[in-house]
C-alpha cells in the first residue's frame, strides 16, 4: 500500500515552521504599524507649526513694511508705543501713521492712521493681532477706520523702541506737557524712534487639547519670533533738531539696534 504524498515527499510545513512564520509576520506588521503611527504623529506635530511660521512671516512682513514708512500721526501725538498687559500676557500696542498705503477711494492719499494691538476672541479666548487703519485724517487719530486680523493664536506681543543710543519699553505720551521732563533726559517722550524691535509670541500648539489635572490647558513654551524694523522716515520727520543729539551718538543707526543688549525678551 502506497503512503500519502505529503507523508512520502515531505512537502508540508511543520508546526515549528508555522509558529516561526507567524511570529515573523507579526513582527513585520507591528513594525509597519509603528512606522505609520510615527509618521502620522509627526504630521500632526509639523502641520500646526508650519502654519504658525507662515502666520509669523506674514505678520512680520506687514508690521515692518508699515513701520519703515512711519510718519507723525498728529501734532500732539507723533508716535505712541504703550506698554500693556492682558492678564499676565504682554500686549503692547502701537499708534502711528504710515505712507505704506495705496488709496482706493476718493479723498484718500498715501497717509494712513494705524493702530496695532492684541485682542481676545470672545468665543475661543485666543489672542489675535489686529491692525486698525484709517486713511482719512480724523479729529481723533486714535479711532475710526476699519480693522483686520493679521495673525491668530498669539500669547503675547512686545515692542521696543530705539532712539539712536538706547532701547525703551514705551514711546511717546498720550497727554504731552504734563511731566516736567526735558527731551534730552527722556528722548522717548516725543518724535519718532529710529527703529522698532518686534517680538511676537505664538502658541506652539493652538489645536492641542491636552489638559492638566486642574482642568486647565497645559501650555507648551511659545514660539518666539523677533525682528527689528528701521523707521526710514525718522530723519525727515524730526525736522533735524529734535534728534540731533541721538544722531550724533551713532552715525549708523541701522547697525546699532543689532548691537544693543538692553530690553531683549
Amino acid at each position: 500500500m502506497n503512503a500519502h504524498p505529503f507523508l512520502r515527499g515531505g512537502k508540508g510545513f511543520t508546526l515549528i515552521e508555522v509558529v516561526i512564520s507567524a511570529a515573523l509576520m507579526s513582527l513585520i506588521l507591528v513594525a509597519a504599524y509603528m512606522c505609520l503611527s510615527a509618521g502620522l504623529s509627526s504630521q500632526k506635530l509639523i502641520e500646526p507649526r508650519a502654519e504658525i511660521m507662515q502666520n509669523a512671516r506674514v505678520a512680520m512682513g506687514i508690521l515692518t513694511a508699515d513701520l519703515r514708512a512711519a510718519c507723525p500721526l498728529s501734532k500732539d501725538n507723533q508716535f505712541l508705543g504703550m506698554r500693556r498687559l492682558l492678564g499676565d500676557k504682554d500686549a503692547d500696542n502701537l499708534d502711528f501713521a504710515t505712507h505704506n498705503f495705496t488709496p482706493s477711494h476718493p479723498r484718500e492719499g498715501d497717509f494712513c492712521e494705524e493702530s496695532i494691538y492684541l485682542d481676545a476672541d470672545p468665543e475661543t479666548g485666543q489672542l489675535s493681532l489686529w491692525r486698525r487703519r484709517n486713511p482719512t485724517i480724523a479729529p481723533d487719530p486714535l479711532s475710526g477706520g476699519s480693522k483686520e486680523e493679521i495673525a491668530k493664536a498669539l500669547v503675547g506681543v512686545r515692542f521696543e523702541y530705539f532712539d539712536g543710543l538706547d532701547w525703551y519699553d514705551s514711546w511717546g505720551e498720550l497727554k504731552p506737557g504734563k511731566k516736567e521732563t526735558s527731551q534730552k533726559s527722556q528722548p522717548n517722550l516725543s518724535g519718532i524712534p529710529e527703529a522698532v524691535r518686534i517680538t511676537l509670541l505664538f502658541d506652539s500648539n493652538p489645536k492641542s487639547k491636552a489638559v492638566a489635572d486642574s482642568g486647565e490647558r497645559v501650555l507648551e513654551p511659545p514660539f518666539v519670533f523677533q525682528t527689528v524694523a528701521r523707521v526710514n522716515l525718522t530723519g525727515s520727520s524730526q525736522g533735524g533738531a529734535s534728534y540731533s543729539s541721538s544722531n550724533a551718538g551713532g552715525s549708523d543707526s541701522s547697525a546699532a539696534p543689532g548691537t544693543q543688549g538692553g530690553g531683549t525678551f
